[in-house]
């Protein structure tokens, strides 16, 4: 069965991130995933993990301005070197917090704006590629679903495994969210074998509450068992939102027979 992370940006959320680190190894979790964690020394982050034995994985580009609806910079005309700067921060944080991956967040276009927006993503996704590469970083690029991030650049495997071929970076990779694709466009264990050699990291997540992966549509156990079958060796991230009491919501480690 798969390993998996704790994804800190919903898991143990109102403690300080320090304090979520702790929480994640008490509860079993040998890994960590990050959204936005700027605000937290990480050489700190660093520490905590090296002292409680966790893997230190991915962490998001800035969105931009929230207050105005943006989801992200990457894919945005006049906005490149808001962009790189993001990148910067991301590398930077990642390289003293010891972490491996980048998710490079494309952001929201309008669909007259797509050509446009296109040329600006690879060319901006190529340059953030070289400089993850000198760091040995993974660039993750994750399709969202249109309920939850309407306009967004790309909200299928397609779409991004179309900018992946065009950028031809070795260290650009799918972050396959099965909450997402599931919502997106579903027929999950048949696109992990079609996107397979593109996938760099797997999240999961509950379809449709988003919740705990034991309830709804999706059958994880054979999600688990395809994950086996690919020799897939990679870290899952548990990337749901807690029903309730977040070691209560625990139980669904137990329910779907594996451990984390």
């Amino acid at each position: 069965m798969p390993r998996f992370s704790a994804n800190l940006g919903f898991l143990w959320q109102g403690l300080p991130l320090l304090d979520q680190i702790e929480a994640a190894a008490k509860a079993g979790f040998r890994a960590v995933e990050m959204h936005w964690p700027y605000d937290t020394d990480p050489k700190a982050v660093r520490a905590a993990c090296t002292r409680l034995g966790l893997a230190m994985l991915g962490v998001n580009t800035v969105r931009g301005d929230t207050a105005k609806g943006e989801n992200g910079l990457g894919a945005l005309p006049g906005r490149q070197a808001e962009f790189q700067a993001a990148i910067d921060q991301a590398i930077a944080w990642q390289v003293a917090a010891g972490g491996t991956a980048i998710h490079a967040m494309a952001g929201i276009v309008k669909p007259a704006a797509k050509p446009e927006a296109t040329g600006v993503w690879a060319e901006n996704l190529s340059l953030a590629a070289d400089k993850a590469a000198r760091h040995g970083l993974t660039i993750l690029l994750e399709p969202l679903n249109p309920r939850a991030s309407p306009g967004y650049f790309y909200s299928t495997l397609r779409g991004a495994g179309e900018m992946i071929a065009r950028v031809g970076k070795p260290n650009v990779k799918i972050m396959f969210d099965v909450h997402h694709v599931g919502i997106s466009e579903g027929d999950v264990l048949t696109n992990l074998d079609t996107w397979w050699p593109m996938i760099g990291h797997v999240q999961i997540a509950a379809v449709p509450s988003r919740a705990e992966p034991d309830e709804g549509e999706i059958n994880f156990r054979a999600v688990f068992e395809k994950l086996d079958a690919k020799g897939y060796d990679g870290w899952v991230g548990a990337e749901y939102r807690p029903r309730g009491d977040m070691e209560a919501g625990l139980a669904w480690v137990r329910n779907l027979g594996v451990s984390l």
